[in-house]
């Protein structure tokens, strides 16, 4: 069954990022030099994307991670080409324990150490603040303050962040590039995965046993916070059908293609 928690994550010991003496800016050259890299990267393998991005951007290259099939594949491949890579999860308080539990899972099997950022509040004291949970009367707002704005402050520094989107996965991110420039963080965004599909990442899975998250063999296709996602039901064919359902959010703000969104976990 799924487990669900509202209290902050453990303290953790805060892990070492090296920050760029500058953000990146998109000049005409670097903007056509990233549009280049796409074109040549769109029949590359995930693993020659991500070598490529770690060759172009580190140490100022980082990933983020909501810990999906997708998710803990590239850090399968990570764990492989590129282990130093600095891998955050945004954890908003909301996250259900299994997905909690799966990040030390994959730090004893892969070494890699997922950094938990939590927003300023406490579930608590943001619950407290607004006059009880914001995600029931404004759930837009809620995704903003406890995922985006704490995407925002995780991209300083940086010049180049992955994510484990797929084109399949919904109409927004069916026009997502190999490689492309993020104007809302204001990073290079690398989708490594883009091209695959369902089955693809699932066949990797299985094929090397990586790890993944419980809930997904419970009728959760796609997991965020427990308040906001369920099981689908038989019949129901959109994976992200279980995800804000009955409010006709679809996406939490950080890959939709709109500016006033956000355009990209």
């Amino acid at each position: 069954m799924p487990t669900m928690t509202s209290s902050p994550r453990d303290s953790r010991q805060r892990i070492s990022v090296p920050r760029a003496p500058q953000q990146l800016e998109p000049t005409p050259e670097l903007l056509a030099e990233l549009s280049a890299a796409s074109a040549s990267l769109e029949s590359a393998t995930p693993e020659e994307i991500i070598t490529w991005a770690h060759e172009r951007f580190a140490p100022y290259l980082t990933m983020a991670t909501a810990f999906g099939p997708e998710g803990c594949v590239i850090l399968s491949m990570l764990a492989k080409v590129a282990p130093e890579t600095y891998v955050f999860n945004l954890d908003t308080g909301y996250q259900f324990q299994q997905t909690l539990d799966l990040r030390d899972r994959i730090a004893e099997k892969y070494g890699i150490e997922v950094d938990m950022l939590q927003p300023e509040l406490s579930v608590p004291e943001y619950e407290a603040l607004h006059g009880g949970p914001l995600y029931k009367t404004d759930p837009n707002q809620c995704c903003f303050d406890r995922k985006i704005k704490v995407l925002r402050q995780a991209s300083e520094g940086k010049h180049a962040w992955m994510s484990g989107i797929r084109r399949d996965q919904s109409a927004d991110r069916a026009q997502a590039a190999i490689v492309g420039w993020d104007k809302k963080f204001n990073l290079v965004k690398v989708s490594p995965l883009a091209n695959w599909s369902k089955s693809d990442i699932w066949n990797r899975i299985l094929a090397e046993d990586v790890l993944y998250n419980p809930l997904h063999d419970q009728g959760y296709p796609s997991i965020g916070c427990w308040p906001c996602t369920r099981a689908i039901g038989q019949g129901e064919t959109d994976d992200r059908a279980g995800r804000w359902s009955g409010t006709g959010k679809t996406e939490c703000g950080l890959h939709t293609i709109q500016e006033s969104d956000g355009s990209g976990i």
